[in-house]
């Protein structure tokens, strides 16, 4: 691949821990020894042959390699260097060590709106930053949406995972059926023409569940859940909305709209009033000095939510012990992916036996077509066979027939070639009597000038 370092990516990095694996990938904690500074390698499997469903595809891995190059924002993650070996393409990228937003806030007890729009509007920066490029992520998430530090103060917000982002092109109709079901627009689900609209579905997702702990659209099986998402089948439940002001009912229901069209857009994101309430009303806290009362959103039902996410944990289990149960919840996740792995091969092994008995019942269809015509041929040739045979049984009848008539002629010519010698003989006999007869009659004058 063009632009890809071919060294050992180890003469320059020291690497460290695991920080995570994918189905494809693995990030490990690595260190430059040039520099001493820390960065995540992210080691991503390439696809060894074309036709193999294993690694990623040169295609995809420098599509997502183009479009890191392209970014530069305080809200996403940067590509710092890349290496490629004979198995693996090495990105190294910004460590971002401060976990999952959700995680995050999830350890709060509560959490103001004011508090969840600071946050949210980082995130709709690097999405804004990210449109302005005419790239769309698709597959914006809360595990995709990280925090460079949670020790500080002001948490940076960065997203990460570009694996299936595109460049939006005018004129070219995109289409593709990717992403996690749960947060995926209408019109992936559907198949219809894909633009920037769709991240903003997903930010509308996010902020639900934000806001409430609860999940929109998800069903009780993926196909419940993308059925839900066709109809947009959702509401705010007073359950958990009660404490939810109108505005941020209004943002989200204003991003939750199947037409992509209608959709608010990230200009107009970032333009709502929620947003801009917020902001206003933060500077008018500052300049009058008070602290005014605030509306607090329970986090209990986040709390829930994110160990849903990541493993599957009753729900009713408390979660005192959150961070004690992170690394189990971790590798319970990983066994599940693994199961998910196991099934999606064992489909996977399905489709391709499918196939190959389809292709072999095609060619058995063939192969008697094939034996049908030949079968045909052959009873021409057979017939065509016996005619020329019949024909040379009468051949033969003729030439033996013509055969017997000539050595029947011969025979009589023969017969008639005896007579004739035999007549000619008696001729010549008959001629010498008369000669004699002649000479006996003839005058004693003439006895000096004998005819005889």
């Amino acid at each position: 691949m063009a632009g890809f370092r071919q060294e050992d990516v180890e003469v320059y990095y020291e690497m460290g821990e695991e920080l995570g694996s994918g189905q494809f990938a693995i990030v490990r904690k690595c260190r430059e020894k040039s520099t001493d500074s820390e960065y995540a390698a992210k080691f991503i499997k390439k696809r060894r042959l074309s036709s193999s469903r294993r690694g990623v595809s040169r295609e995809e891995i420098e599509r997502e390699v183009n479009i890191l190059r392209e970014l530069q924002h305080t809200n996403i993650i940067t590509l710092h260097d890349i290496f490629e070996n004979k198995t693996d393409v090495i990105l190294i990228l910004e460590l971002v060590s401060g976990g999952e937003l959700f995680d995050f806030l999830a350890e709060k007890e509560s959490l103001t709106e004011e508090e969840a729009t600071q946050f949210l509007k980082q995130i709709l920066d690097g999405v804004h930053y990210l449109h302005s490029k005419r790239i769309a992520h698709f597959d914006l998430k809360p595990e995709n949406i990280m925090l460079l530090d949670k020790n500080v103060p002001n948490p940076r917000i960065k997203l990460i995972d570009f694996g299936i982002a595109h460049q939006i092109k005018a004129g070219n109709e995109f289409k593709n059926i990717f992403g996690t079901p749960e947060f995926v627009a209408p019109e992936i689900v559907n198949y219809e023409p894909l633009g920037l609209e769709a991240d903003m579905w997903s930010i509308g997702v996010i902020t639900y569940i934000l806001l409430s702990g609860a999940s929109p659209f998800l069903g009780e099986t993926k196909q419940e859940t993308l059925t839900n998402i066709s109809g947009v089948n959702y509401d705010f439940d007073e359950e958990y909305f009660s404490n939810t002001s109108e505005l941020a009912k209004d943002f989200i229901r204003r991003l939750l709209v199947k037409d992509p069209k209608k959709r608010m857009t990230i200009e107009d994101s970032l333009q709502h009033p929620w947003i801009k309430v917020i902001k206003r009303r933060n500077v008018r806290q500052e300049e009058s000095g008070r602290k005014p009362e605030r509306r607090r959103l329970k986090t209990t039902r986040l709390k829930e939510y994110t160990i849903k996410s990541h493993s599957s944990m009753p729900p009713n289990n408390t979660y005192v012990n959150f961070e004690r149960f992170s690394q189990v919840m971790e590798e319970i996740g990983a066994a599940e992916e693994g199961l998910r792995q196991l099934e999606r091969n064992q489909r996977s092994c399905q489709e391709d036996v499918a196939a190959l008995l389809s292709i072999y019942e095609e060619k058995e269809g063939w192969y008697k077509e094939e034996n049908e015509s030949i079968e045909g041929d052959l009873g021409q040739i057979r017939q065509e066979l016996q005619r020329a045979q019949a024909q040379r049984r009468q051949s033969q009848e003729e030439v033996r027939s013509a055969l017997l008539a000539a050595n029947a002629l011969k025979r009589k010519f023969g017969r008639l070639e005896n007579r004739f010698d035999s007549l000619a003989e008696q001729v010549a006999s008959e001629v010498r009597w008369v000669e004699e007869l002649v000479c006996s009659l003839a005058p004693e004058k003439l006895s000096g000038t004998s005819l005889c």
